[in-house]
């Protein structure tokens, strides 16, 4: 989906520091994206050489600073509650690497877009946030994509992002549902992970 893709330009510049962590979740959001997105655009050349500096840019800068575990959960739903340790260990990492590698081989068709930072809204506590955002798009309308955050121990990590008005983890979740009704849940993680490894062998 040409939207999913399009959010790894804001996904890989939300959270790129500790020296952030102390900021308001908006605040964070937009000095942080700014810094990655200069990132980006500074290494233009060697990234269009070597693809795989996107893979290192994404676990240096991203990794860190999203809750994989929290949105593993939340996709997974149910079936979190009825996982093993083995198997909820294989989904996260699995999934977080889906994720980093989806974001990834796309990142370079929406480096030079414009972020339209929105009003603040708080989220259902004060351990809560949603940053709302507008990707702009040449000849179209722009993009809405909204990310919503916890506050862990003293740091906000994203648990969600909202792409023009679709739950990435709701999305998951019906998609990943289907695949363990069809089969189960370890079904699932080989799925995901022979899919991972396609990739990386490309």
């Amino acid at each position: 989906m040409k939207q999913l893709s399009l959010v790894c330009v804001m996904l890989l510049g939300v959270f790129s520091g500790p020296v952030f962590a102390s900021q308001a979740p908006q605040d964070m959001v937009k000095e942080t994206s700014q810094l990655m997105l200069d990132k980006l655009r500074q290494e233009k050349e060697v990234i269009k050489a070597d693809p795989n500096r996107i893979y290192a840019l994404v676990n240096q800068i991203v990794i860190p600073h999203f809750d994989f575990e929290y949105m593993s959960q939340m996709v997974l739903a149910k079936y979190w509650r009825r996982a093993s340790d083995s198997q909820r260990a294989a989904f996260t990492e699995e999934f977080k690497q889906l994720l980093v590698r989806t974001y990834a081989t796309s990142l370079n068709e929406y480096a030079d877009q414009e972020v339209i930072y929105l009003p603040y809204r708080a989220g259902r506590d004060e351990n809560q946030a949603m940053v709302r955002t507008e990707v702009e798009q040449p000849g179209s309308f722009p993009i809405p994509i909204d990310y919503r955050l916890r506050q862990n121990s003293s740091q906000w990590k994203v648990f969600d992002v909202v792409i023009d008005g679709v739950s990435l983890v709701t999305n998951y979740r019906t998609s990943f549902a289907k695949e363990i009704r069809s089969g189960d849940l370890d079904s699932l993680i080989k799925t995901l992970a022979d899919r991972n490894e396609e990739v990386r062998t490309q």
